[in-house]
């Protein structure tokens, strides 16, 4: 599938980050030419150095927020197609930091859309938010695109502003007009993989403490959320990418989540983590935060099935065992680049079976 990337020049914000490591290195294996524009990781351990990517692809450290700099990266490589993930991704921190998720999750957004817009190379953007973009009442309902945006929260809420920042900017620049590029926004459930070291992530957590042969502690262990691999959500973006480059039909916003029956508590992912990595035990314990936390989330994924052809391959059992393994070997000292390219391939076998097995 994607033999459509071979060659093409891509450009990655954010690629430093978790999902951004895992797009930047798929589509390297696709033999893109990828650039990656994003800050330093800010973890230790993380995805983007356990694998060297690098040396795979032109790495260039920068803040959205520095406009000059970010024109100077789309002018010099000229991208056909961008992926924007450079965001302030977490929940917890944007109560601690509400201006600077503001200023890079809207106005580094805005810098991005107008590099792109004044690159005449670029003729395609997806820029990825989250499922928190909409207002969560809490309720067993998946949400659908056309559903009211908004967030509890602040960084929820400046995704939200993010998709009606990339609506208004569509309609005002782009949408056919001469110089424009298609763009669409994806919203993606809770995704869990290898090389997530992110504070107050689930995953990351329990790693965390099984590593220390500690008990994992839960704060909320009976909340639900649209657990899915890594690669689920991925292999969407290159799916709208590709579609994007050759239609403004696809210059919308769309859903990437699980099937309804893959929406898990967090106590059933922990405890699965806990089964296959051999040892651990949970341990509930009083949420004293005074941060909002949604009890449930969950996602309707029937505009990507109908738009795009576009659908999850992985269990939530499939998608854990993945991600365990991943972290297994990275303990190991295994070979991370080989056993990521391993798993990416291992995933187009499977996307590639699903989707020849479909009726014509």
């Amino acid at each position: 599938m994607f033999s459509f990337y071979k060659d093409k020049k891509i450009l990655i914000t954010g690629h430093t980050g978790f999902k951004g490591t895992w797009l930047a290195l798929w589509l390297h294996t696709l033999g893109a030419d990828v650039t990656g524009y994003a800050l330093e990781p800010d973890t230790e351990p993380c995805l983007f150095t356990a694998i060297g990517l690098d040396s795979k692809i032109n790495s260039v450290f920068g803040n959205i927020l520095d406009n000059v700099k970010l024109e100077k990266v789309f002018n010099d490589f000229q991208p056909e197609i961008v992926f924007h993930l450079a965001a302030q991704p977490l929940v917890r921190r944007s109560y601690d930091e509400p201006v600077l998720t503001y200023q890079t999750n809207v106005v580094g957004t805005l810098n991005v859309l107008e590099a792109a817009r004044k690159c005449e190379s670029v003729k395609a953007f997806v820029n990825v938010t989250t499922d928190k973009c909409y207002e969560n009442k809490e309720s067993d309902y998946a949400y659908k695109e056309t559903d009211v945006l908004g967030g509890y929260d602040m960084y929820s809420s400046s995704k939200a502003c993010s998709e009606i920042l990339s609506a208004s900017y569509r309609n005002s620049f782009l949408n056919g007009q001469q110089g424009g590029y298609n763009l669409a926004t994806a919203r993606a459930g809770n995704v869990i993989g290898g090389g997530d070291w992110a504070p107050d992530r689930l995953v990351p957590d329990c790693i965390k403490s099984l590593v220390r042969d500690e008990n994992i502690e839960l704060r909320n262990p009976v909340s639900i959320r649209p657990w899915q691999h890594v690669l689920e959500p991925l292999s969407g973006y290159l799916m709208l990418g590709e579609k994007l480059f050759g239609s403004c039909e696809y210059a919308c916003g769309i859903n990437f989540g699980p099937h309804p029956e893959n929406v898990y508590k967090v106590s059933y992912v922990a405890q699965k983590i806990i089964d296959l990595w051999g040892s651990g035990a949970l341990k509930t314990v009083k949420n004293n935060d005074s941060m909002h936390e949604a009890k449930i989330l969950t996602l309707d994924i029937n505009k990507a099935k109908s738009l795009l052809g576009w659908e999850p391959v992985y269990t939530i059992d499939e998608a854990i065992e993945k991600t365990v393994e991943w972290y297994k070997n990275f303990y190991q000292n295994s070979n991370m680049y080989d056993l990521s390219i391993a798993q990416i391939k291992e995933y187009e076998r499977k996307l590639n079976g699903k989707t020849a097995s479909k009726p014509c």
